[in-house]
C-alpha cells in the first residue's frame, strides 16, 4: 500500500541521517565545511526540527514553543554546547516517535490545518523530500569528514 511505502522510505531517510554520526568524534560531527552553518550534527539536529514543524505543528497546531523545536530553520542548525551526537540521535528518536503517535491511524487523504489545510500525503511527501535531500548532503559532508582522516587534514 502507499501509505506504507512512503513511511518505508521514510524511516530509511531518518536511519541514514541518525546513522551518518556514527563512529565520529564530536569534532568531526561540527566541523563546517561549507560557508553556511550547514555540519553534519548540524543537519541531523535540522530534521529533528523538520518532523516537530510537519508531523507535530502541522498535524496538532501546538506552537513550536511548546513543541520545543527552535523559532527558525536557521536556529535548527545552530549547535550549543549540550548538542552532542548521542544528544541529537536521542533527539531524533524521541521525536520520531512523537511522529508516529500524531500520525497513527490517519489516512493519506485525512485534512488537517495545524499549519493552514493540507492532506496527510502532502506532509508525508513534504517530510520525505526534506529528509532525503539532507541524507544526501550527509553523506557527502560524511565522506568528506572520513576522507580527511587519510590526508591529515
Amino acid at each position: 500500500e502507499l501509505n506504507q511505502r512512503i513511511d518505508e522510505l521514510i524511516e530509511e531517510y531518518r536511519a541514514a541521517l541518525h546513522d551518518s554520526l556514527d563512529g565520529l568524534s564530536e569534532e568531526e560531527a561540527r566541523r563546517a565545511l561549507v560557508p553556511s552553518k550547514t555540519t553534519l550534527l548540524g543537519l541531523v539536529k535540522h530534521a529533528a526540527f523538520v518532523e516537530g514543524v510537519w508531523f507535530e505543528q502541522a498535524i496538532t497546531g501546538r506552537t513550536y514553543e511548546e513543541i520545543g523545536i527552535p523559532a527558525t530553520v536557521d536556529g535548527s542548525f545552530t549547535l550549543r554546547d549540550d548538542d552532542t551526537i548521542a544528544a541529537v540521535q536521542a533527539d531524533c528518536r524521541e521525536r520520531w516517535a512523537t511522529s508516529h503517535r500524531n500520525l497513527h491511524g490517519r489516512s493519506l487523504q485525512e485534512v488537517v490545518d495545524g499549519r493552514g489545510e493540507r492532506p496527510i500525503w502532502a506532509i508525508k511527501l513534504q517530510v520525505l523530500r526534506e529528509l532525503a535531500q539532507h541524507a544526501g548532503q550527509a553523506d557527502i559532508l560524511r565522506e568528506q569528514i572520513v576522507a580527511s582522516r587519510s590526508s591529515g587534514s
